[in-house]
């Protein structure tokens, strides 16, 4: 008999070869330069994850931003922020576009640097040393000026609360030049200078006052400047009607322990502001932040509150794309998915895990796509029994309760090709670290590649989406006219998962594609 391991299959030796290892030692596909620096920024938070640490992920951007052209260095952390939703990587993107001659550095800080956190995580990351330089430099002090400069005093007071370094400390860094007297009182107030108490905003009066009585009425300040006074319930009310969409969502439980839901009326306000499709709109939600909130709302926090949620997610996910034919959802429920979805942070670390993320979009695109089937796995395909007529939060917390084995990618396409299983659209949810299979004939690619292969035998037109959550830079499915490879936990995978199984266009280089495609 011939050797089996030097005769390929014609199949085999078509397949392309697997050009780098993953963090299980595994055969993987490197991405492109472009491709692996997008996947970083739509999926790293420089904070430690189950195989890189925050140091690894730093850099990591900082060798791949030397192989692409400042231009898309600027784009990226464009994308990642406004449709990635995501904070600290679109800060360093921009902090490394600063020290590069481009024009592009303007437009896209103007556009990053959207609220005060972002410009305090400029401005951290810039002094930092992390991209080469301690200090901001001319042009970003002049747009640090420019923030401060034209921001309301509502963002001013917004971005007071925080530190490393505080708003205090900016201010005092780039000398912003004040337009009015009002403005001059609110620098010297924030920097403990000096200043003209009656010209201060109304804003800032009346948190004085408020801090002299607290008879006086609630101040329209971010409430993390009054948790330290002495708060009634009616004191905390006033703060709920008040609050961001955000700050609603993350203190539901303190809202309950200091009794504000009793309040006549508070629970339906609060519940109406929720579901607001609008509101979710302008708060750029992370689906997963609406599955945290439900997960950890006490049993204090009212049944028309938690059913408002769960509206809420449902608008969240609405552009999960309805796909025509035969859908395929393959969440990755291995021992690795159950580390945080942000990293591990000191004293921070979400309670969302990755298994989160990947249940829950399996539960989006089963909403949407009420005959497909969902396929968790880890080292084997996992049976579990959903009803596509449940909520998205019910399904997902079915799917999350798994968990667990080592992870075999190949196995849902490995089961689909022994059924002979008619497919056109096959969606994966992994951080793409598939060892179990790795032993199978290494010379012909991933076990994923294989298995596809075997499977477009009999369905020719199938489609595979690989959705990474994690900052690893390879994958198991090497891109190509049908394979999209897209990173990220915000709903924006959904709108590339909708035009990729739409227009029958290729798979390659697509993200990188529509990231290039940012005017700035």
């Amino acid at each position: 008999m011939a050797n089996k391991s030097v005769f390929a299959s014609l199949m085999g030796r078509l397949l392309p070869r697997s050009d780098a290892q993953n963090h299980e030692g595994a055969p993987a596909y490197a991405l492109t330069p472009r491709h692996a620096l997008a996947q970083l920024a739509a999926t790293g938070t420089l904070h430690r994850t189950f195989y890189a640490d925050a140091r690894e992920q730093l850099d990591q951007v900082l060798a791949l931003a030397r192989e692409v052209e400042p231009g898309f260095i600027a784009r990226t952390a464009v994308h990642a922020r406004e449709r990635g939703h995501m904070k600290d990587m679109p800060a360093l993107l921009l902090a490394l576009s600063s020290t590069l001659q481009s024009p592009d550095f303007a437009p896209a800080f103007r556009r990053v640097v959207d609220n005060g956190r972002m410009l305090r995580s400029f401005v951290q990351i810039m002094r930092s040393g992390a991209v080469g330089r301690k200090s901001l430099g001319t042009r970003p002090k002049r747009l640090v000026q420019e923030w401060l400069e034209t921001a309301s005093d509502v963002e001013i007071m917004r971005a007071a609360v925080g530190q490393d370094p505080s708003l205090a400390d900016v201010i005092k860094m780039v000398h912003p030049k004040p337009a009015d007297p009002s403005r001059q009182a609110l620098y010297g107030w924030l920097i403990g200078r000096p200043h003209d108490a009656t010209a201060l905003p109304e804003t800032v009066r009346a948190f004085e006052a408020f801090k002299r009585d607290p008879a006086a009425p609630v101040p329209d300040v971010p409430f993390q400047m009054l948790t330290a006074l002495p708060l009634t319930r009616e004191h905390w009310a006033a703060i709920g009607e008040k609050a961001g969409w955000h700050m609603l969502r993350m203190n539901l439980n303190t809202f309950a322990r200091h009794g504000v839901f009793e309040v006549d009326g508070f629970a339906e306000r609060v519940a109406a502001r929720l579901r607001d499709p609008e509101a979710i709109r302008r708060a750029r939600v992370f689906p997963y932040q609406l599955m945290a909130a439900y997960t950890m709302a006490g049993t204090g926090v009212p049944a028309v509150v938690r059913e408002a949620l769960q509206d809420a997610m449902e608008i969240a996910v609405g552009n999960v794309p309805v796909v025509p034919g035969h859908v395929v959802v393959c969440p990755d429920v291995s021992g690795s998915m159950a580390s945080p979805v942000t990293g591990y942070r000191a004293g921070g670390t979400t309670a969302v895990r990755c298994i989160d993320v990947a249940a829950l979009v399996a539960a989006a695109v089963l909403r949407a796509n009420r005959s497909a089937r969902v396929m968790p796995f880890e080292q084997d395909v996992v049976k579990v029994d959903l009803n596509p007529r449940d909520s998205v939060l019910t399904n997902a917390q079915k799917l999350a309760a798994i968990g667990g084995g080592g992870t075999n990618c190949s196995a849902p396409v490995e089961r689909l090709v022994a059924e002979r299983a008619k497919v056109d659209l096959v969606v994966f949810v992994s951080d793409n670290q598939s060892w179990v299979d790795a032993a199978r004939h290494p010379h012909q690619g991933t076990g994923l590649m294989q298995a596809w292969a075997k499977l477009k035998e009999r369905n020719p037109e199938a489609k595979l989406v690989c959705i990474d959550i994690q900052p690893y830079a390879t994958t198991q499915a090497q891109e190509r006219a049908d394979i999209l490879n897209v990173g990220g936990f915000s709903d924006a995978v959904f709108d590339a998962i909708a035009a990729f199984a739409a227009d029958g266009s290729s798979g390659a280089d697509r993200w990188v594609e529509e990231i290039e495609r940012i005017v700035l």
